[in-house]
């Protein structure tokens, strides 16, 4: 971005080059992530189970649109590791486990750990609730 501001010769090419990926990076994350962000907004209140409902539907949109996670770094402008699809799926057993539903949450560790077998989140929370059973 800020080569062709500059090959273009407009002034600030290193300002305008930040702006546009400040920019690009939260269009993108409002179009492509808006519902796991609006789970975390809930999370941080307290709304687990309305939280469930939103990280349910990012994991549908992320497991129909597997391009848009895979090549996130680009389409979302996201260098995370750990897969929107696989946060969605940690964040669903996380807000289970805070409303008491210890089954649910430990059948979507599971459910990541068959997906994403390295997930240490997952590895966590399944051996924590398996400790208190």
């Amino acid at each position: 971005m800020t080569y062709t501001y500059h090959s273009l010769g407009l002034g600030e090419p290193v300002i305008l080059g930040a702006f546009t990926y400040i920019l690009l990076s939260w269009g993108l994350r409002n179009v492509f992530a808006k519902d796991q962000a609006r789970g975390m907004q809930l999370v941080k209140q307290q709304k687990f189970t309305e939280a469930i409902f939103f990280f349910e539907k990012s994991v549908t949109f992320f497991s129909n649109n597997t391009w848009i996670d895979k090549f996130r770094f680009l389409t979302i402008l996201s260098m995370s590791k750990m897969t929107y699809k696989e946060m969605g799926l940690c964040n669903i057993a996380f807000c289970y486990s805070q409303t008491g539903n210890g089954v649910k949450a430990k059948e979507y560790y599971e459910r990541t750990l068959a997906e994403f077998p390295e997930n240490g989140l997952a590895k966590a929370g399944l051996n924590m609730i398996t400790s208190f059973s």
